[in-house]
């Protein structure tokens, strides 16, 4: 766990789609500035509060919404370095630590130097064509090569360290973060990593005769995923996808940058998320 974490400039959030968040974000931006914070409250999707939170003018920014939100504020923010505290406005989310009804009570003790900085390992992807790189993006949680709005499955060829692993027909494969072994990696059948760990996770999607276990990669590995079939797109964290073309490549590697959360506690605060879903999903099942 880092030292404590006190900003001074921070920046509020939320998406200008969900009129609940706008208003809960301005709540948020009002009770920081009573408090003698010089804040700005704004969309997340705004061009000119991106370049200022590119430059670096802000020292947090208060995401407001669910795990989506703090998604695409990961993409804004890795790069330079601006933590994140989220706020969640529906069910609980695995990214989220605080619920709209407790803001207030967490950040009593962000002002009391009791918030700290957690670092969570993002990928970079590179969609290579005859040798050419066409595009390069990190992710959060996952790289997904995919079948795309055609039902067949596709033929995927995967690479570790230059070494094939093993070829998959089936209906993608993730190349996920820990983080993202809680997100789409979860649905698909992998296991849940701790959020610390860097190691990269591949996991299939509904494998057709092929392998069907998810395989936990050393720290450090790189992964290349040669497309073997005419009907496959590229996604990055559930973004919109990119068409690929028979021997397109892609790579997955460690990032050089890293999204920072602000978190409250100890870090166990993760197990007790956990739990708390688990419980939520077992209660929901009828009896």
């Amino acid at each position: 766990m880092s030292a404590s974490f006190l900003p001074k400039h921070p920046v509020v959030t939320a998406s200008h789609k969900t009129p609940e968040a706008v208003s809960e974000a301005e709540t948020i931006a009002a009770f920081l500035k009573e408090k003698g914070m010089d804040t700005l409250c704004g969309s997340l999707y705004d061009e000119e509060l991106r370049k200022r939170v590119k430059k670096g003018e802000f020292d947090m920014l208060i995401a407001v919404g669910g795990d989506g939100s703090v998604l695409r504020a990961s993409h804004l923010c890795a790069p330079s370095g601006v933590p994140i505290l989220g706020v969640n406005l529906g069910r609980l989310g695995f990214l989220i630590q605080i619920d709209r009804k407790e803001w207030r009570e967490y950040f009593e003790k962000l002002f009391n130097g009791e918030g700290w900085i957690e670092n969570r390992m993002m990928v970079r992807a590179e969609h290579i064509r005859a040798g050419e790189n066409l595009a390069s993006s990190n992710a959060l949680n996952e790289v997904a090569v995919a079948r795309g709005q055609n039902l067949r499955p596709v033929r995927l060829n995967a690479f570790v360290d230059g070494r094939q692993l093993t070829s998959y027909v089936a209906d993608g494969l993730l190349a996920s973060t820990a983080t993202g072994s809680t997100a789409y990696a979860l649905a698909a059948g992998g296991p849940i990593l701790p959020p610390e760990l860097r190691n990269i996770l591949l996991v299939p999607i509904a494998p057709h005769l092929s392998v069907d276990r998810a395989v936990v990669l050393s720290a450090g590995s790189s992964v290349s995923i040669v497309v073997k079939s005419e009907n496959a797109v590229l996604s990055l964290d559930g973004q919109l996808p990119t068409p690929l073309m028979e021997d397109d490549q892609v790579n997955v590697t460690v990032a050089d940058v890293t999204t920072q959360f602000v978190r409250f506690g100890d870090p166990g605060y993760f197990y007790r998320n956990l739990t708390a879903h688990m419980n939520e999903n077992f209660l929901g099942f009828p009896r």
